[in-house]
């Protein structure tokens, strides 16, 4: 004779099973940029696995003079950034961000670092998307949080910390 299984067995045998936050992700190409460096389904993973919340993001690759007008024009800073972050705060329901990559300083970085371009690409898509949810680096004490917090997500692609 067998025994049935009960609900409490049924239960403890569950699995448990986290939700990523939804999110809208849209990919554009600036000027002078032919692809997308990464395949949409990679660039998705890297972006949920910094996200916290339901969003709607535009990433955006771009190259040079792109990046450095946007940071002229709405940072007042005169210089090619890697990455540029623009939350809208207004929907409480969504996070609403673009998070712009410039391509060229990627690949320099990562040919500096002597690092592979995909493993600093997923840094800065984090990094943009966590500036997205109010994570800054503006003190010592949010740099050493960002930036652990960052090691962590990185960890889960098998990229190594990059403040290593």
């Amino acid at each position: 004779m067998s025994e049935q299984p009960t609900a409490k067995r049924r239960a403890d045998r569950s699995v448990a099973v986290t939700c990523q936050p939804s999110v809208w992700l849209t990919v554009q190409l600036g000027r002078g940029i032919k692809q997308a460096p990464a395949s949409r389904a990679q660039l998705r993973r890297w972006v949920q696995a910094a996200l916290k919340r339901p969003a709607n993001l535009t990433l955006r690759f771009v190259a040079s003079a792109e990046a450095r007008t946007l940071n002229a024009s709405f940072r007042g800073r005169d210089y090619v950034p890697d990455v540029l972050t623009f939350d809208y705060p207004d929907d409480v329901e969504r996070l609403q961000a673009d998070i712009v990559i410039c391509l060229p300083v990627v690949r320099r970085q990562a040919r500096d670092a002597g690092i592979p371009f995909v493993w600093r690409l997923a840094h800065l898509i984090m990094h943009g998307v966590l500036h997205a949810q109010g994570w800054d680096h503006q003190t010592d004490v949010a740099a050493s949080a960002m930036e652990s917090h960052e090691a962590r997500l990185l960890a889960r692609f098998r990229i190594p910390d990059p403040y290593q």
